[in-house]
């Protein structure tokens, strides 16, 4: 298979086979070509050149319906949902049920629910046919868009990235149904970064490299590093040996913060914490815990219902975006194609916007066009974004490749703080090795770096505190050298009921 785009080629004469009721991963560095890949598989991209064969018998396949109809379903990286609906309903939208005897389809809403738990039953599937996808949890989104494509009797199943936005528990979760499905006989394609994810679950790996097949392998006998010498062609670190931090004074100081959510609920309930020079302090919890409200409170975005922030004394509270930014505010957003990008923008453009309203990239209200191009070509290049030059629209890059442009930004903002929420989500193991040691930089160099994730193995790692917030309220603060069991039981609440909430 091969797929060009202009001069850009995406797969270069890419080999690979699918058997019935096997997991084959599909690894590869962030741009390497495995979306592209899949999209010709499922129809939303018409190869340059190759053959694809099902059942041993070639096919066209020239829209997802086309795919759909060979048995061919995928799960994307982005949900395509209609929110206000519910989930029935965006299960069967397409392929309806209707009343029959009347003169137009009318929906049999009866049907649907009856097929939609019927089906979500036989797989484990647990879902409330009723609720609306706006009200329901992203693991939950997750179990709907397997479900869809089960319900036009897919065969083979595209996963892009489907453990990305999932907790820990929904990951585990998630890992049963592919199992159940893989000894139903479903052939299941899954595209993931965690390696740790792919030798638990997969049968084969194949990886890309720069849009080339690097190779297929047995599962079997594979190991992480084995597996990241051949996504990125050397050794990966996958623990830096860093240095003991030595913090001086108070950078953000966070004073019986009180944030609502979108629903006007409280979301974080008296958070109080401070981020020192030359230090990295991380906030774990499960999802859902205010970890978004508490750093849209701090950069600006959300405006608090009570409590002080402030940037090296200077008071921040509820001044929105720009005052965090002056106060010297960076800030890695979690969602990076809603708050991290302008995506029809181009690179530069995006690049430039925390630096637009000053020299060089403006000069008495005029924007310098060359200078956005200097820049881009300076960052594009130190933290290898792939898959488009300066002009390109910030659209075009996959979404690893957006989330390095996005940290790319920020940290060459030379920040005071940088806020970093979940910065490696959809990386590689190599760019996530290289992102690593920027936030680890940042600290050295006296900086304040306030790390939000959900990867426990990342915080342990980073980390010279550990903060675990749970239920908006920032229960118990740990070393790094804290285990697993220590912090599940905190971000559990079980420090609540132990009693060993130590102040932040």
């Amino acid at each position: 298979m091969t797929k060009r785009f202009g001069p850009v080629v995406a797969n270069d004469r890419v080999d690979f086979d699918l058997r019935a009721g096997e997991v084959h991963a599909l690894l590869g560095e962030n741009g390497a070509g495995k979306s592209t890949l899949m999209s010709v598989l499922y129809g939303l991209y018409s190869p340059t050149a190759g053959e694809i064969h099902v059942d041993g018998k070639p096919v066209r396949i020239n829209s997802p319906s086309d795919a759909i109809a060979l048995g061919i379903g995928m799960v994307h990286q982005h949900f395509m949902f209609i929110p206000v609906m519910t989930i029935a309903e965006n299960i069967v939208l397409g392929s309806e049920p209707v009343r029959s005897g009347l003169p137009l389809g009318i929906l049999d809403r009866g049907t649907a629910r009856r097929r939609v738990r019927e089906l979500s039953d036989r797989y484990g599937l647990a879902i409330d046919p009723d609720a609306r996808i706006e009200d329901v949890s992203v693991g939950m989104q997750q179990r709907v868009e397997i479900l869809r494509a089960l319900y036009r009797n897919a065969r083979i199943l595209v996963l892009d990235e489907p453990t990305a936005v999932l907790t820990a528990q929904e990951i585990t979760e998630l890992m049963t149904v592919i199992r159940r499905l893989k000894e139903d006989g479903t052939a299941i394609i899954f595209i993931s970064h965690k390696l740790g994810e792919v030798l638990e679950v997969a049968d084969r790996v194949t990886v890309l490299r720069r849009g080339r097949s690097m190779g297929t392998v047995p599962c079997a006998g594979a190991t992480e590093q084995s597996l990241a010498r051949m996504v990125v062609g050397r050794d990966v670190i996958f623990r830096l040996d860093k240095q003991a931090a030595t913090p001086g004074e108070p950078i953000l100081e966070v004073s019986d913060l009180h944030v609502m959510d979108d629903r006007g609920l409280e979301a974080v309930r008296g958070a109080t914490l401070s981020v020192r020079a030359g230090e990295i302090v991380a906030l774990a919890g499960v999802d859902g815990n205010g970890q978004t409200e508490l750093v849209e409170a701090i950069t600006g975005i959300r405006h608090p219902a009570a409590g002080r922030i402030t940037v090296d004394g200077t008071d921040i509270t509820g001044r929105g975006v720009r005052a965090a930014d002056s106060a010297g505010i960076a800030h890695i957003a979690q969602d990076r194609r809603r708050v991290g990008l302008v995506l029809p923008f181009t690179l530069a453009e995006n690049l430039g916007l925390r630096g637009y309203r000053k020299p060089p990239l403006s000069r008495f209200g005029w924007l310098n066009p060359k200078a956005f191009t200097a820049l881009a070509g300076r960052l594009l290049s130190a933290f290898d974004v792939r898959g488009g030059d300066a002009d390109a629209p910030a659209a075009a890059l996959s979404g690893g490749n957006q989330q390095k442009l996005c940290i790319a930004r920020e940290i060459d903002s030379d920040p005071r703080l940088l806020v970093a929420h979940q910065p490696t989500r959809g990386l590689d193991v190599g760019a996530i090795e290289f992102v690593h040691g920027r936030l680890i930089e940042q600290r050295d160099a006296g900086k304040g770096v306030l790390l939000v994730s959900l990867e426990s193995e990342e915080v342990r790692s980073l980390a010279d505190r550990i903060l675990v917030i749970y239920e908006g309220r920032i229960v118990a603060e740990f070393p790094p050298d804290a285990t697993e069991e220590q912090l599940g039981i905190a971000m559990t609440g079980g420090a609540l009921t132990a009693g060993t909430v130590t102040a932040a």
